[in-house]
């Protein structure tokens, strides 16, 4: 569920004010991070790899309070829960989105995930949550790349994470993530802790 706040009452104040009518307002990070557990988990249970990180996402984004407020259209929206947007290669050649609730229990959420990118794929159709605040995500996996910026349009103020393909090393596996976010929701501080928080959670699955 979504309910309009008035951003005056919250830690957002001033951003909202500084920020809510720059032409733009999204803030690009990119860290390299550990992901030598989650690719060996993915081989050990099964499990697709950007299931698992998808997963860490969202456990990490559900620990920050930013992460559940969103600026649309000049108000501020605060949501219960979270959902992970996922990018999918359809059967027609084409591209599907679907939203994955979020869930702190890995095998709802694997099951979730497998089900709604099978049914985009297999449909060729997109399905979104509009009740929950959704976290983009893409992965360009043909390639190894050092940063994804996404586009800005103004209506589309979504945090978002993107990668390519993961670099395998001799004992471990690195990956470069960037996540753009609206200025509005969070400063960098906040941004760097999810990211720290993200890393955490990467390396103790």
């Amino acid at each position: 569920m979504k309910q309009e706040i008035n951003p005056k009452e919250t830690t957002r104040a001033e951003a909202f004010e500084r920020w809510m009518k720059s032409p733009m307002p999204m803030v690009t990070l990119t860290k390299t991070f550990d992901v030598t557990r989650v690719r060996k988990i993915s081989k050990q249970r099964g499990m697709k790899f950007n299931m698992l990180l998808c997963w860490c996402i969202g456990k990490a984004a559900s620990k920050l309070p930013e992460f559940y407020l969103l600026p649309i259209d000049g108000k501020l929206f605060k949501y219960d829960s979270l959902a992970i947007n996922v990018i999918v290669d359809n059967k027609d050649g084409g591209i599907s989105s679907c939203d994955v609730p979020y869930s702190d229990n890995l095998e709802q959420f694997n099951t979730d995930y497998t089900a709604l990118t099978q049914a985009a794929h297999d449909t060729s159709t997109s399905t979104t949550f509009d009740d929950a605040m959704i976290i983009g995500t893409s992965a360009v996996l043909t390639t190894e790349l050092d940063t994804i910026v996404n586009q800005y349009t103004g209506i589309f103020n979504n945090p978002f994470l993107a990668w390519g393909k993961y670099r395998s090393h001799l004992f471990k596996t690195t990956l470069p993530i960037s996540l753009q976010f609206h200025h509005a929701q969070m400063d960098g501080g906040q941004a760097a802790h999810f990211l720290n928080e993200l890393q955490q959670i990467l390396r103790t699955m």
